[in-house]
């Protein structure tokens, strides 16, 4: 076994440790599949916001899981955590959605907005970065952020204080942010729902 693959099988020992079996009994990375409508709060946010929102170019794959990356993974997840208290937008902003950088509170999507901004800071590649609108169990829609890894998609969420496999989060993936460009969206798999967080409509 060479040097690399040494370090890769560590990694992999590492996080199966960090992580449940049941993560690898589906597959390791979501599907796209079509494009699809935007959330409306991610629009908005792309009309203040258009240099968050440019094409990333072609798709190159998953990143690399190094354990730089995953050390870098657990502490900003850990960091905007601990820092931000979560709240509504109603509450925070008198507004029904609005996605913004959060200062000292937020909305789930904000913890996102932030995570996403921490990463990239640090060297991510926002194609690999994808803002993901999903179902909770007990049907409400949440934003978390997906990270793409030749290990499998892992995600960031303000109501967990661990990064897992998306197969084990219990969420319906329903959309995220396209890979090549980070103001459209794709659908995620067969036969899921098609609103969580409300969406642009043509």
């Amino acid at each position: 076994m060479t040097k690399h693959s040494k370090r890769k099988a560590a990694i992999l020992t590492g996080l199966m440790m960090l992580t449940s079996g049941a993560a690898f009994a589906a597959p390791a990375n979501l599907v796209a599949t079509d494009r699809t409508n935007p959330p409306v709060g991610h629009y908005n946010f792309c009309r203040t916001y258009a240099q968050e929102c440019q094409p990333l170019g072609r798709d190159k794959g998953p990143m690399q899981l190094t354990r730089k990356a995953w050390s870098a993974m657990l502490e900003v997840n850990a960091q905007v955590n601990r820092d931000i208290i979560p709240d509504t937008d109603e509450n925070i902003y008198g507004v029904a959605e609005l996605w913004a950088y959060p200062r000292t509170v937020g909305d789930c999507e904000d913890f996102v907005l932030l995570k996403r901004h921490l990463l990239m800071e640090r060297g991510f590649s926002p194609a690999n970065l994808l803002i993901t609108v999903v179902l909770q169990p007990n049907g409400e829609g949440h934003a978390v952020l997906t990270v793409r890894t030749d290990y499998g998609d892992y995600i960031l969420d303000n109501m967990r204080g661990d990064v897992r496999l998306w197969s084990e989060t219990g969420y319906t993936f329903i959309k995220r942010q396209s890979s090549e460009h980070a103001g459209r969206w794709t659908k995620l798999g067969p036969g899921t729902a098609t609103t969580a967080v409300g969406a642009v409509t043509n």
